[in-house]
């Protein structure tokens, strides 16, 4: 027996079916920690071997350059040649990059193209706006990069583009498309949402170029099949040859994407394209214990939007999934950081512990806990709470307000919102500061007595400078929380992010308001301001093993010993704002959300809730999400953290927030009723 032979012998039943049937369209449902990477690589050596094809004839996309790279390596440990083993191999963009380079001039570009990164596409499209005399504040480089690439992703250039409604912002974000495409055509320059959708247009308008590919590639595979959006399907069909030897790879129940215009209906619809598809479920789990696995089935076969399976495990029953209630969001935090203390670090390492969170801002609690009792933590896929953009213009603010000397603050404050004030005049302000030894904030008065800055920059210093006298004078007689809120307000800090509505400002107008929440433990904004202080300056670089914190989006394709899952509630999760957007389809992709946290844990997982939770800076009623209610009873362990049958709630968090003695949460109250959570004693 050979290498390539015990390596299909290896595999199980259902593995070795999908590796073997390499003729026709194949779809094959994946579920997690099935080995899907494993049998896709496997299917290819198979192919290599039986000369089936040769490597050149063979088209296999995944979506990172990571798992691209993998690939290669895994198949040239059993297949002879050169380097790249697979020469097509690779992401949807890079190997779009190897057809444009080749027939470039069919569409009117050279083959020496320019790939424009975003700082390049963001630049350009400030350049049209300015010279289209359209608001800078309104039509920010965000907003309008959000529509092109929407766009892009449905396959349409500029005039292909309906607008059903006339005199829309739209409209003229369209009017910005078309002059961008146009300019970037002159620069003979391609973005990154271009290379697809150049690549379908390529083989759409030329059927001789077309042909040549699809003569070509005998086979196509295709990993993570459930993430493609409309062009990346279409660009696929477009390859594919009489003989339809597709075989699409990937897990409908983690389809998690849509927000950057991923569309399950390509996986849900693939054996109706394709007449004679078979399917192949992987249903054997070899990462997690049976309990979770149960745990996570139950949950996602409430949506009626998919395949179908149900995964099983020949691992043990493992610990029952914990379900802890606990009275706040604070409280959840320092239990969490409890089991984690006096439990978990005496069974596994940290590095082998996550915990997953719906919402990046919701890091905030365990950040602030975990640098309280010395547990080290990194955030994955994203930036430490304080150390934030958003976060550090705001506090900022706040410095500036506290302390006129801040010189630092107030350069930072200057630029944020963009007030036309650049380096050559911040220079000139230091240069006087330096020979006249005045702070930057009185630099800045003395350069306007003496009328030395252009108008428009005179303008904007002035105001500024008056606004934080006034907020000074706020500072006195208002709550530092509200003071905040007033200062993003009047600067024109909120309205600034409201303004770009894309997903990336709605994150960080989430951190903003749970950076007001944070405020309501302080009671002055000199003690605020210093815990900021120690919070960023401690050295977070912690020697050995941490903790990893990142949202679940985050979290696909990872794994971890221990996975911790807090703020399951409604509203939170499933997350409102989707609800109202997507309504049922929002649902359902949030249970699949769900159904990816929970699989990242191979042997022991936690949800947990709060009956109360401060949002926008006030206390508010939480309610168990109604995913925990569709997990069988038998499938978890539920625990009342500090809660019994006669607690009225009465309690403070660190004496800084009180709540009326007679006070009883109204949505702990309904779930005692209705008996959808019965609770340990």
């Amino acid at each position: 027996m050979n290498n390539i032979d015990s390596l299909i012998e290896n595999l199980n039943k259902e593995q070795k079916e999908a590796v073997l049937s390499t003729e026709g369209p194949n779809l094959i449902v994946a579920g997690a920690g099935s080995g899907k990477t494993r049998v896709l690589t496997t299917r290819l050596i198979h192919i290599i071997n039986q000369k089936k094809a040769w490597p050149n004839q063979i088209l296999c996309v995944t979506f990172t350059n990571k798992a691209a790279k993998e690939m290669q390596n895994r198949v040239m440990k059993y297949v002879k040649g050169s380097s790249n083993a697979v020469p097509w191999l690779g992401t949807f963009h890079s190997i779009s990059v190897k057809f444009l380079r080749r027939h470039a001039e069919a569409l009117g570009y050279k083959s020496n193209f320019t790939i424009l990164d975003t700082d390049d596409q963001k630049k350009l499209i400030r350049n049209i706006v300015k010279g289209e005399d359209l608001d800078a504040k309104k039509f920010s480089p965000q907003l309008i990069m959000y529509h092109i690439d929407q766009w892009k992703n449905k396959g349409l250039l500029p005039k292909e583009v309906k607008i059903k409604k006339s005199g829309t912002i739209i409209k003229s974000i369209l009017k910005v498309y078309e002059i961008y495409q146009n300019k970037i055509k002159d620069l003979n320059a391609f973005d990154f949402g271009d290379l697809i959708l150049f690549c379908v247009k390529l083989f759409e308008e030329h059927e001789d170029i077309q042909t040549i590919y699809r003569n070509n590639f005998k086979y196509i595979l295709v990993d993570e099949f459930q993430d493609t959006n409309f062009i990346q399907n279409k660009w696929l069909n477009l390859l594919v040859n009489e003989n339809e030897n597709i075989c699409c790879v990937g897990d409908d129940d983690q389809s998690i994407y849509s927000w950057r215009g991923a569309e399950i209906k390509n996986f849900l619809t693939f054996d109706k394209i394709y007449k004679n598809c078979k399917v192949f479920k992987l249903e054997q789990n070899y990462r997690s214990t049976k309990n979770i696995l149960e745990t996570a089935s139950n949950l996602i076969s409430n949506n009626s939007n998919r395949v179908g399976k149900k995964l099983w495990s020949s691992a043990n029953q493992g610990e029952t999934v914990k379900l802890n209630c606990y009275r706040t969001g604070k409280e959840e935090a320092q239990g969490i950081s409890d089991v984690i203390e006096k439990k978990i670090k005496k069974k596994y390492s940290l590095n082998d512990v996550s915990i997953l969170v719906r919402a990046i801002y919701q890091t905030r609690e365990f950040e602030e806990r975990f640098l309280q009792v010395g547990i080290g933590y990194r955030v994955l896929g994203g930036i430490k709470f304080y150390e934030r953009a958003e976060i550090k213009d705001a506090v900022s603010y706040l410095r500036i307000i506290n302390q006129k000397f801040d010189d630092l603050a107030l350069e930072r404050v200057i630029g944020n919102p963009k007030r036309g004030v650049g380096e050559s005049t911040l220079n000139q302000i230091y240069l006087f500061g330096k020979a006249n030894k005045l702070c930057l904030e009185d630099s800045i008065i003395k350069i306007i007595e003496r009328g030395e800055f252009k108008p428009k920059i005179k303008t904007a210093l002035h105001q500024l400078i008056n606004i934080i006298h006034k907020w000074r004078k706020d500072s006195l007689k208002m709550k530092h929380s509200d003071l905040l809120k007033l200062v993003l307000d009047e600067s024109g800090y909120s309205s600034m992010l409201k303004n770009k509505k894309d997903l990336e400002n709605e994150s960080r107008l989430e951190n903003l308001k749970e950076l007001l929440r944070a405020m309501q433990d302080y009671d002055s904004l000199q003690n605020f301001l210093e815990h900021v202080a120690l919070a960023t300056s401690i050295d977070q670089e912690w020697e050995g093993a941490k903790v990893n914190l990142m949202t679940m989006h985050a979290a696909k394709g990872l794994e971890f010993d221990v996975v911790f899952l807090p703020g399951w509630e409604e509203g939170l999760f499933p997350h409102q704002k989707s609800l109202e957007e997507k309504g049922d389809f929002a649902l359902e992709e949030e249970r699949r959300l769900a159904y990816v946290g929970i699989t990242r844990a191979k042997k022991e997982a936690f949800l947990s809730f709060a009956m109360k939770r401060a949002f926008h800076g006030d206390w508010m009623d939480a309610l168990p999400s109604r995913f925990i209610n569709e997990i069988p009873e038998e499938c978890v362990e539920k625990n009342e953290i500090g809660i019994n049958e006669t607690d009225e709630f009465e309690f403070n968090q660190d004496n800084s927030i009180e709540f009326d003695e007679e006070y009883r949460s109204p949505g702990w109250d309904r779930y005692k009723k209705n008996k959808i959570l019965k609770w340990k004693k």
